[in-house]
């Protein structure tokens, strides 16, 4: 029944789980000499709607605000360089989240299941975007990748159903597995050419996508990677025919999707994966 949390001055550090399940409270007041927030310390407090992180906070472990439903907006300060796993994971009345330049890496599960989640802008000091960590942000509708991104996780916008546009940076090399499968309102998809893999169910049930092209770059597109494509009405490989992995990778892709190839590409045939 606890309703209001006010810290004092001298406290540097929330222990982990320290009020976890505290399902009715609605407000907390940090102080500016707090450092530290413990894992799953606010996990579950579906009532929280309103907190101001200090400056000084440096570090807030994995979980710590998990399941915080309640939650509308969020500025994370500067002093922050790492989201951990997990860290905002199912706050499904989340709509806006500032990230600052500080941070380098969202972790895994990070903004898992934050269905209310509409836009969000990935600064361009993250090098790092962990599994699962937008999966499930149904109400996402643009993303921004910035350059200075190198890995992006398996299952890291699965599930956002209203994305309509990504473009990949040329600073990633493979496209995981699951990475976009089932966003399902992406209508156009941007691959550089500094992609060499395209994993398993990539892009799976991306039933709005229309057009895409496979660069030269790519060697390699594992099962399923578009299938369920069922709007594509081109395909265009931009280099040599790469190579398969596995009897889905174009399935339920429509009969009528025309494929363009150039003229002195190798490892064609008369069709290609039922193309």
């Amino acid at each position: 029944n606890l309703t209001y949390v006010w810290i004092g001055n001298s406290v540097t550090s929330i222990g982990h789980l320290a009020f976890g399940g505290c399902s009715s409270l609605p407000g907390v007041t940090f102080p500016k000499s707090l450092t530290s927030i413990g894992h799953l310390a606010f996990a579950g407090c579906r009532s929280l709607a309103s907190m101001a992180f200090p400056e000084s906070l440096n570090d807030i472990s994995w979980g710590a605000f998990e399941g915080c439903s309640g939650l509308t907006g969020l500025t994370i300060p500067d002093s922050i360089t790492n989201i951990q796993g997990e860290t905002f994971q199912g706050c499904s009345g989340l709509t806006s989240v500032v990230i600052p330049s500080s941070v380098t890496n969202i972790g895994n599960y990070a903004f898992n299941n934050c269905s209310g989640l509409t836009d969000m802008t990935i600064p361009d000091s993250v090098t790092r975007i962990g599994i699962n960590a937008f999966t499930g942000c149904s109400s996402l509708k643009s993303v921004t990748i910035p350059d200075s991104v190198t890995s992006i996780g398996n299952l890291a916008f699965y599930g956002c159903s209203s994305l309509k546009s990504v473009t990949i940076p040329d600073s990633i090399t493979r496209i995981g597995l699951w990475t976009f499968r089932r966003c399902s309102s992406l209508t156009s998809v941007t691959i550089p050419d500094s992609v060499t893999r395209i994993g398993e169910y990539a892009f799976s049930g991306c039933s709005s996508l229309t057009h895409v092209t496979i660069p030269d770059s790519v060697i390699s597109i594992y099962n399923g990677a578009f299938e369920a494509c069922s709007s594509l009405q081109t395909i265009t490989f931009e280099g040599d025919a790469p190579d398969l992995y596995g009897a889905k990778v174009f399935s339920k892709v429509s009969a009528n999707t025309k494929v363009f190839i150039n003229p002195d590409a190798i490892g064609f045939g008369e069709t290609f994966e039922g193309l």
